[in-house]
């Protein structure tokens, strides 16, 4: 089935919870010709929410040709409103918005609602406009204190809105919804599995790849490591993998990860002592955007050194997820952007290498399915998710050795620390953080004007969203000594308490 992209930040969340009722989805952009959605024979479409009022000039629309085209269609809130608006319905202006919980009131029988859900339950709402009549041939079957209109239906053209969120966990029957909407009405079979992105994905590269070779930038997170295994699969010794220290990697990871690699993997590894050259080029840099560019463009640049040897190699390889695509502007170039992500917005124009990128659709648990079916060992796949870009975007200010060096000591005891409490599989990411400040503290009887470290650690199911971990007190207590006494130059350690939104994850 389709997805129809009109720029929300969870277009892809919506494909996923799809995924998770086991019907393959593909995104398309809301561009998208009824032609193309008829060459694309899909069993059914759904139209995601997005930024913009159907009010506004330039807001997104779909080709209404493709209403006629007999596939059953869901529009989920800005989706709902454009039904309602192309079909002869009314989306009210200027109406009072609703943005997070609110109740749903059922309005007697629903098609995409059984007798099992109450007459009344939470849902999660984010609009302003609402609509207000619904078109001819469909009938209103529920309603919210500010949606008069909050699911519309029309069973005989298998057309159906609502104006609440059922993709995410605030809306717990949601979920319902979806699969009513999946399996009932659309007719989709229950069939698709992870293995499915296996046999799709190698055919794929294949056929972009062709008979040269690939060059894999492997970082040794679970990405590029999942990555260069699919790619592997797909064209064997065609692919070389580079991995670049930046001189901005974790205490001791290096050396990890080119052990655990080629221990595991089995595939030609070039490794490349970059860190000299990554601080010379940021030196004096401290905006966080142009240090991510300046990052990113650098790495290209020292793969394509590296493939020098290598004639024929014509592609870059990288773990590109689709939550790095969706704050770096989305899939279709309407979404917000959030941060330019290393693998997205980094990115030089002049670059010689076509990018390979087959997790570009995937979040990151599902990343970790990928990769324990591809046969990689827990070590690999569960290591927790890092920034391209490394501690650079976790020292706020200019990037120096010294303060590297600070951050990785801090960050080392922070991460033993969660793995001693047993907390490794629980915490999506646990790190320390530098800011570019100081504050006045006594150690030894002597005053001291020293650093603080912030520990950030947060939970998360795709990174699209993230709550602040309850790390327990005495946890935090042993992390706060550890770093005062055992790195020097640090008098201070604050915990981030702040879940994304409004925050992000990362400090850059």
């Amino acid at each position: 089935m389709l997805v129809v992209d009109f720029g929300a930040q969870y277009a892809q969340l919506i494909a996923r919870r799809v995924r998770e009722l086991q019907v393959f989805s593909r995104i398309v952009p809301h561009r998208i010709s009824a032609s193309e959605v008829a060459a694309m024979a899909p069993s059914a479409i759904i139209l995601s929410g997005g930024p913009k009022s159907v009010h506004v000039d330039g807001a997104p629309t779909l080709d209404p040709e493709i209403y006629e085209l007999g596939v059953p269609i869901l529009g989920i809130c800005y989706g709902a409103q454009l039904i309602a608006q192309q079909l002869g319905g009314t989306v009210g202006r200027g109406m009072r918005g609703e943005y997070g919980r609110s109740v749903l009131t059922r309005h007697g029988t629903s098609s995409l609602m059984d007798d099992s859900v109450p007459a009344e339950h939470d849902v999660w709402m984010s609009h302003f406009d609402a609509i207000t009549d619904v078109p001819h041939g469909f009938r209103c079957t529920a309603s919210t204190p500010d949606a008069p209109v909050a699911m519309l239906e029309d069973d005989e053209r298998r057309v159906f809105g609502v104006q609440f969120h059922p993709e995410v966990v605030h809306s717990p029957y949601g979920m319902g919804v979806l699969r009513t909407f999946l399996h009932d009405r659309a007719g989709c079979k229950p069939t698709w599995k992870m293995s499915s992105v296996i046999t799709d994905q190698i055919e794929r590269i294949r056929s972009q790849v062709g008979g040269r070779r690939a060059i894999c930038g492997l970082s040794g997170g679970v990405d590029s490591s999942v990555a260069a295994a699919l790619v592997h699969r797909a064209i064997g010794a065609q692919l070389t993998c580079v991995y670049v220290d930046t001189g901005l990697m974790r205490k001791g990871e290096s050396e990890q990860v080119v052990e655990t690699f080629r221990r595991n993997m089995g595939i030609e590894l070039i490794h490349v002592d970059a860190g000299q050259r990554f601080f010379e080029r940021l030196a004096g840099v401290t905006e966080p955007e142009a240090k991510r560019k300046a990052i990113g463009e650098l790495f290209i640049r020292i793969f394509e050194e590296h493939t020098g040897g290598i004639t024929e190699a014509g592609f870059l390889v990288q773990g590109t997820l689709y939550p790095d695509l969706i704050e770096s502007g989305g899939v279709d170039g309407t979404a917000e952007v959030i941060k330019s992500h290393h693998n997205v917005g980094g990115l030089p124009d002049d670059m010689t290498l076509e990018l390979v990128e087959p997790l570009r659709d995937l979040f990151k648990d599902e990343v970790r399915a990928l990769g324990t079916e591809l046969g990689l060992p827990d070590e690999m796949v569960w290591r927790q998710p890092f920034p391209g870009p490394g501690l650079g975007v976790r020292i706020i200010g200019e990037v120096t050795p010294e303060r590297v060096a600070v951050l990785q000591e801090a960050d080392a005891i922070v991460r033993a620390e969660i793995a001693a409490a047993g907390l490794e599989r629980e915490i999506w990411q646990a790190f320390a953080v530098l800011p570019d400040i100081r504050s006045v503290g006594v150690m030894g009887d002597e005053r001291t004007y020293g650093h603080p470290i912030i520990i950030r650690a947060v939970t998360s199911d795709d990174a699209m969203t993230a709550d602040w971990a309850r790390l327990p007190y005495d946890l935090l207590e042993r992390m706060s000594q550890r770093i005062i006494n055992e790195v020097p130059g640090i008098n201070r350690v604050a915990y981030d308490v702040t879940s994304k939104p409004p925050g992000t994850i990362e400090w850059e």
